[in-house]
């Protein structure tokens, strides 16, 4: 078996990079867990530079592959969206690159590397999810989203557990493909350090198990199915109306506890739109309030600021929350709010403002929160969300403008992770799809296809308590980093065999 190691690191890094990328919804992501073995040989084989080289070259194959869909968003001109997709695969790739300058450093300073690669990786996927490019997206923890067991340690150790497990698999695979003795031991410790979260989740997702006995609340959901280019155009508004308001009534004929629209719905700012009255007299009449995706606009003393927005036309009046998450370089310009100038640059792109507050909505005797689109993929969104009180989360999103990609799947497995890591319920309504209800189990219990208009009535649980990851957040990877360190400065500092 370690002929598959005689190859060119050129030919490694192609074959990691294909098996990785591959490892990525719609994929059940199996090859995840051997897909690393062939840049594991790279980094212990070549020479710091020739690691990050191949690191980064098998990244932007990885990364092609699974995020190609940002190159199709429909939303902007051709310029903009190949400089989107560009610039992530090669900040991503750069990421790549250090790590594996990191570990062939340590290889050749200590001969002993392989130990610190998981901690190592759960720290970088750690500290890619901070700053205005910050991309939990891409985590390891989105290939496994289709192994139910697997994910159930995310509530404890955050998808940065779930990166660690997969890099340790692939560590151990490689020293006992490598080993000249000892295989059946290495054997043993593969097959237990595999094994070990399928059957601790298993005996735990009983426990998340929804039945009728325990809280939830009742959610319409409307799935419209608008092309969004057409939203704004003045000769498509009245039909625009007459489909959502159609959809609306047919929604609250199910009699439910709440109604929701996906993200940006109608082409009004709702909050000051003369509009609005005829929702808020809706509401008040059937008894049942609507949480709307809109665009709001105020101005302060700084001028004009745009945010894209939800609406909650509620039973004792309306309130609004503004997206906290903005997508980079489609719905603002990084650093513009530090450097007002760069809001000047048109690309194509909106210029939105990011939001400040964690919003909760009062629905009867409990609250809610709702997040919209991009945010799902930022476990610390939802995170605030249930720290301020909320018991489920309503989810808002266009996934038109990603086509019928993998990208639209990945986007809806992102929700599944956060119900799993909070223990909540969470509902989404997409305008395109998909839209659907997520246990806390992690469990998909309703699910819309893209490209259907759909109007649908479901049960969402209510969280019962906060878990270890939402009170603590991302402890698992903090002791990571901390670990990291403690093991270069002994492996530094220990005699090299």
């Amino acid at each position: 078996m370690k002929n598959i190691f005689n190859r060119s690191p050129f030919q490694l890094a192609i074959i990691s990079g294909i098996l990785v990328g591959c490892a990525f919804p719609p994929i059940p992501g199996f090859t995840a867990w051997f897909g690393f073995l062939p840049l594991i040989h790279i980094w212990q084989t070549q020479s710091p530079k020739e690691s990050a080289r191949w690191s980064f070259f098998a990244a932007v194959i990885a990364n092609l592959i699974s995020l190609y869909w940002i190159g199709l968003n429909s939303g902007a001109t051709i310029l903009p969206v190949l400089f989107s997709l560009i610039g992530a695969i090669l900040y991503l790739g750069a990421i790549w690159a250090g790590l594996g300058w990191i570990i062939s450093k340590i290889e050749i300073k200590t001969g002993n590397s392989l130990s610190i690669v998981p901690f190592l990786w759960a720290t970088m996927e750690w500290i890619r999810s901070f700053g205005p490019l910050g991309f939990p997206w891409a985590n390891l923890a989105t290939t496994q989203t289709v192994f139910l067991p697997v994910i159930q340690m995310v509530d404890i150790t955050g998808t940065e557990g779930v990166g660690f497990w997969i890099l340790l698999i692939n560590i151990i695979l490689y020293i006992t493909v490598q080993a000249e003795f000892n295989k059946q031991k290495l054997l043993l410790c593969l097959l237990s350090v595999f094994l070990l979260p399928w059957i601790v989740g298993l005996m735990r997702l009983p426990t998340y198990e929804f039945s009728e006995n325990d809280p939830y609340r009742e959610v319409a959901v409307i799935q419209p199915n608008i092309n969004p280019n057409q939203k704004w155009e003045a000769s498509f508004r009245t039909r625009l109306y007459e489909i959502m308001d159609s959809l609306n009534v047919k929604a609250m004929d199910s009699k439910p506890n709440l109604v929701l629209w996906p993200e940006a719905a109608l082409p009004a700012y709702m909050r000051v739109s003369p509009k609005r009255y005829k929702y808020e007299m809706m509401v008040q009449s059937k008894g049942i309030p609507i949480m709307m995706g809109t665009i709001d606009l105020k101005r302060d003393s700084t001028g004009r600021r745009v945010y894209n927005s939800s609406i909650y036309f509620g039973l004792e009046g309306n309130e609004i929350y503004h997206k906290k998450r903005l997508v980079p370089f489609a719905e603002y310009i990084p650093l513009s709010e530090q450097f007002p100038s760069l809001k000047n640059l048109n690309f194509g792109q909106a210029n939105f403002t990011a939001g400040k507050e964690f919003t909760t909505f009062p629905l009867d005797s409990i609250l809610f929160s709702n997040m919209i689109c991009y945010e799902s993929s930022y476990p610390s969104v939802a995170r605030g969300f249930v720290q301020k009180g909320a018991r489920f989360i309503t989810l808002e999103a266009n996934d038109a403008w990603l086509r019928n990609s993998s990208g639209v799947r990945q986007h809806f497995e992102l929700a599944r992770l956060r119900a799993v890591e909070l223990r909540t319920g969470i509902v989404r309504s997409a305008n395109t799809g998909i839209s659907g209800i997520i246990y806390p189990s992690g469990k998909v219990a309703k699910k819309i296809k893209f490209g259907e208009q759909a109007v649908f009535k479901g049960k969402v649980p209510l969280n019962q308590g906060i878990t270890f990851y939402a009170r603590y957040g991302s402890v698992f990877a903090q002791m990571c980093f901390i670990l990291t360190l403690i093991q270069i400065v002994w492996l530094f500092r220990r005699p090299k065999k």
